[in-house]
């Protein structure tokens, strides 16, 4: 019996090709329930890359308090690691920014969450199901807007939303009435019988905002969404999205840090393919003030090795400035340093200009953070 059994098994895992994406069976069929522990023993990379739908508790009780769940998600090309090890959490009805400078791997987390790319290794899940095992039903539950809308310029901005209406499953009453609700939402019913191919780029990306709502998805994932626009335009898109939080859970993912600052309730911050920082946004703009800056500037040069030797300095700047030099320090305790630069100041004989201190404001710790220059820490917090 055990003779025939292996043979079995041997010819089933002999005529599947491995790939990066899921197991192709070719002539053997086996139940789920028998091939999911089967698989694990014979291709464990396989459970490395991805595990199967509903493989562990663990997986469903993540899903109960996020909607969107990434572990350890990894995307080479070639030898090129776009992201690596990233981990992060949505929980439902949040608004999450997805900060990071460009190229830091933002567009390609979020293509993979929308289905558009395969990861190398790691597991994502929206709404309890497996984006890699699960990816028609993940679709139906999230709206994709790209950074480039994919858009049909002979095509009128209705018809156009209409037909995408029609490849959602929308029909008859239901896609006249979310048509109607879209145009509406997205600032878009003056120019409903206008060409696609005649928009600016500001209506080209409320085209793609209204498609991403077609459907009423419970998740919005939206990449730069405010990419191209004027400033009138940005304020709009900005108090478009907070409305939307009110019904959805958005992803959004932008360089700019105001933007998250306007409309997220917490922040995820990638650099060179990782996560590096991970909370809310009040929680990061706490721990940004938690340091603070003194400002010091005098005439002439300032020797800064003298600086470098009192006790509480942390990071030190130099810059020059039109006749003398400005220098920004870094320390927890303002109180005990303020006194001791002072005295370096009489003694040095520096002609102050200005010394004062200031709490570090989050862009510049949003900078510390993508320079390396601080601990990457909270990267497998929840947002």
């Amino acid at each position: 019996m055990n003779t025939l059994a292996e043979t079995y098994f041997r010819g089933y895992f002999n005529s599947i090709r491995v790939c990066s994406y899921r197991p192709v069976p070719c002539r053997v069929r086996l139940l789920p329930a028998v091939l999911i522990p089967l698989r694990r023993k014979h291709l464990g990379c396989w459970q490395t890359v991805r595990g199967a739908p509903g493989d562990s508790a663990r997986s469903e009780l993540q899903a109960e308090v996020a909607v969107i769940h990434v572990s350890q998600l990894t995307k080479y090309y070639g030898d090129y690691a776009a992201i690596r090890d990233v981990s992060f959490e949505v929980p439902r009805g949040k608004i999450v920014g997805f900060l990071g400078p460009n190229g830091a791997g933002k567009t390609t987390t979020l293509r993979i969450l929308a289905g558009y790319l395969t990861a190398t290794s790691g597991q994502a899940t929206i709404d309890g199901l497996d984006v890699f095992w699960q990816p028609v039903e993940v679709r139906r539950r999230i709206g994709y807007m790209p950074e480039n809308c994919p858009l049909y310029p002979e095509m009128r901005v209705a018809e156009y939303l209409r037909f995408r209406a029609g490849i959602k499953g929308l029909h008859g009453r239901r896609c006249r009435q979310r048509l109607d609700y879209v145009l509406n939402r997205c600032w878009l019913s003056e120019v409903r019988r206008q060409l696609v191919g005649t928009l600016s780029k500001g209506y080209r990306q409320r085209v793609g905002l209204a498609d991403a709502l077609l459907a009423d998805p419970p998740v919005l994932i939206l990449d730069e969404p405010t990419a191209g626009l004027d400033p009138s335009q940005i304020r709009a898109s900005r108090a478009l999205i907070r409305e939307l939080g009110k019904e959805h859970t958005i992803l959004v993912s932008t360089h700019i840090l105001p933007e998250v600052e306007m409309t997220c309730d917490s922040v995820i911050i990638i650099h060179r393919g990782r996560v590096v920082a991970s909370s809310s946004l009040a929680e990061l703009t706490t721990r940004a003030g938690a340091e603070t800056v003194i400002v010091v500037e005098a005439e002439g040069s300032i020797a800064t090795e003298s600086i470098r030797q009192l006790a509480g300095v942390g990071r030190l700047e130099s810059e020059p400035i039109p006749n003398g030099t400005r220098l920004r320090v870094t320390t927890d305790g303002p109180r005990e340093l303020t006194p001791r630069l002072c005295d370096l100041a009489v003694q040095q004989g520096w002609k102050l200009r200005e010394l004062r201190p200031q709490r570090q404001s989050l862009e510049e710790m949003f900078v510390r953070i993508v320079e390396d220059e601080i601990p990457a820490t909270n990267s497998a917090r929840r947002a």
